[in-house]
């Protein structure tokens, strides 16, 4: 056996009937254990609400940059909703994951980063709406927030759409994750306590311009990254491609770049840390990037659900039968073990709940914002920060660390 080479494709209407379900279940199983990256087809969502969500959200690129500066980020809530403008979004160390940006349009001149890297990338972020956190609260209920919504005189069927397709996104997110229960042997409500009762799910769209308008072509460069290799922070992830670019790529256990172009009618679903933290390993949380697209075929657009988790859980592992786990030891031993140095972000013991580790790669993926409205929190990233960075230099330079 060997490390994947495609992207495995799921009926998800073969989980809704019994006599197919266990079928549906056995594939989920390989994908799960072996891969960490799927599509799905046949969701569920309305083909009606896909359409119209691609057209807002194209459309929402498309107004003058006063109007996208009225919802900047820095003229939100310590909650952290808005606009985020040019050059302001510099991730602190080398992690960052995608499902981790708040409320936020980040212009595609903004210097982002990942893995050192630029990320090219214009994007506003959406959450199914909760109340600012009150005094008594913990901090990181900051993170529950109101969206900031584009004029609605500009855009009047933007709110609506996005709010229905978030609906229907968090119905299918939730059922998806008792099938992932079941198929590593879990009863279907195994994962419910990690839920709130009024689940706060997350959402982008982004447009990835091409390498022409970057000007990156006129430069010789034939690769720019849209977003560099990361792996997504939570649960479970639901991409949906709204143009023909291809671009997006998961990477197998032998270091090797797989494509997932779009197919029609399908959801590209990515399991999260946090998953494979509370499966013990069994479910596969895969590194994958988006290439920006070649010169003079247009930006790609797509459009990321992310299914939440209760920032008041804590970092427990699920009792995931022996044989899963050994079968998973097996597979992973088989495919070549496997290793990438993307930061885990739940590493067990450094946080207390799952919103504190969130919290604080959020204030790292967004320093400036951090510095508004966290700055103690963000002075304990950036020392963080200068002594890995120091241990770092002091090992490739053969030098004892201090």
């Amino acid at each position: 056996m060997s490390s994947f080479t495609e992207i495995p494709i799921l009926d998800l209407s073969l989980a809704r009937s019994p006599d197919t379900k266990p079928q549906f279940l056995e594939s989920l199983r390989h994908a799960l254990l072996e891969v960490g990256f799927l599509y799905i087809k046949n969701t569920g969502i309305e083909d009606e609400l896909v359409k119209d969500a691609i057209e807002q959200g194209k459309a929402f690129f498309d107004l003058p940059m006063e109007a996208k500066l009225e919802i900047e980020m820095k003229n939100g809530a310590p909650s952290l909703p808005g606009l985020q403008q040019t050059g302001k979004r510099n991730v602190i160390g080398t992690f960052y994951a995608s499902c981790e940006s708040i409320h936020q349009l980040s212009i595609f001149s903004n210097i982002s980063r990942t893995k050192f890297a630029t990320d090219w990338r214009e994007q506003i972020d959406l959450s199914t709406n909760h109340p600012l956190r009150t005094p008594d609260q913990p901090l990181y209920w900051n993170l529950l927030a109101p969206n900031q919504w584009p004029d609605f005189n500009l855009l009047p069927h933007f709110r609506p759409v996005y709010e229905k397709y978030m609906i229907q996104m968090g119905e299918v997110s939730m059922f998806f994750m008792c099938l992932v229960a079941e198929a590593i042997g879990l009863p279907p409500d195994a994962f419910d306590r990690f839920f709130d009762t009024s689940q706060q799910h997350k959402l982008k769209i982004i447009k990835y311009p091409d390498l022409a308008e970057l000007g990156t072509a006129a430069e010789g460069k034939t690769e720019a990254q849209g977003v560099g290799p990361h792996k997504d922070s939570m649960l479970t992830s639901y991409l949906l491609q709204a143009t023909e670019h291809r671009g997006l790529q998961a990477q197998n256990t032998a270091g090797q770049w797989i494509d997932c172009p779009p197919i029609a009618g399908t959801l590209v679903v990515a399991i999260g840390q946090g998953l494979e933290a509370l499966t013990q390993g069994v479910c596969a949380s895969t590194t994958h990037r988006v290439l920006s697209p070649a010169p003079g075929t247009g930006p790609r657009f797509s459009i990321p659900f992310f299914q939440g988790v209760s920032y008041d859980a804590t970092f427990e592992s699920m009792a995931v039968p022996e044989e899963v786990i050994a079968l998973k030891a097996h597979l992973t031993d088989q495919n070549g073990g496997g290793k990438d140095d993307v930061e885990f972000t739940f590493t067990k013991g450094k946080y207390k709940h799952l919103g504190e580790a969130t919290l604080m790669n959020r204030i790292k993926s967004h320093p400036d914002v951090g510095k508004r409205w966290f700055p103690d929190l963000l002075k304990q990233l950036q020392s963080q920060q200068a002594q890995e960075e120091s241990a770092l230099h002091n090992t490739a330079h053969g030098d004892p660390t201090p």
